[in-house]
């Protein structure tokens, strides 16, 4: 038993809890202070971002920049919970982890760093194959390819080890689900079918995510006293 190893365990379960709280308090705020935008052009998205505070967005942001790391501390706390022939899983969920973490922090870097700060300048040259409101800029198909194919593998991979009493078999279903979701939300990004992004990547990968990381802070709440 490593004590260690489920303590980092149920605070990054508790913090990616957090984190995700707050994106949906951002996002509901977002939608409540400032009207929908849909993806036309670079200039209009210009204006629509001068016309309407970017606080809440760089807030949501900021907190998806810390998820794709806490979520691979999470995953490697799994592995001294795993049974002996299931550490392998264990050991080839978090290299996904690590690839979805990268690509995720990437481009939300790049949102905070390049693009706020080449709009705040007024340099707007190329900004449409970086913004992330352009549903199919350049980093916008990174960020993607991190929360579908790499975070979706790592869930595929994690969810055999949570085996046994119902607690354990609820996290492991829901990372079950939660490749599942990332999976079709990757197929519809692909193929333009936006109903079936949204409701995959937003309320399948978001229903999922709250629920492992809520029940793994139950979960590693237990192991870390025993």
């Amino acid at each position: 038993m490593n004590n260690l190893s489920y303590k980092i365990g149920f605070w990054s379960a508790q913090l990616l809890t957090f984190t995700f709280i707050i994106w949906i308090v951002c996002f509901v705020g977002i939608a409540i202070t400032s009207p929908l935008f849909y993806w036309t052009n670079l200039p209009d998205y210009i204006t629509y971002s001068q016309s309407n505070g970017q606080f809440l967005q760089n807030i949501a942001k900021f907190f998806m920049l810390l998820f794709g790391p806490l979520y691979v501390l999470f995953i490697n706390s799994c592995y001294d919970h795993a049974a002996d022939d299931k550490k392998v899983l264990v050991r080839i969920s978090v290299l996904f982890g690590i690839a979805f973490a990268i690509l995720s922090s990437v481009h939300y870097f790049v949102q905070l760093t390049t693009v706020k700060i080449n709009i705040e300048q007024g340099h707007f040259d190329g900004l449409e194959y970086l913004v992330q409101a352009n549903p199919y800029s350049v980093m916008s198909s990174i960020n993607m390819l991190g929360w579908t194919l790499f975070l979706g593998l790592s869930s595929f991979f994690i969810f055999p080890v949570f085996k046994g009493d119902r607690l354990n078999k609820i996290i492991g279903y829901a990372f079950l689900f939660n490749g599942i979701s990332c999976f079709l939300g990757g197929v519809g990004y692909m193929f333009h079918v936006d109903l079936l992004t949204f409701i995959f990547m937003n309320l399948g990968l978001g229903g999922a995510v709250m629920t492992f990381s809520i029940a793994s802070i139950i979960l590693f709440n237990r192991l870390k006293i025993k």
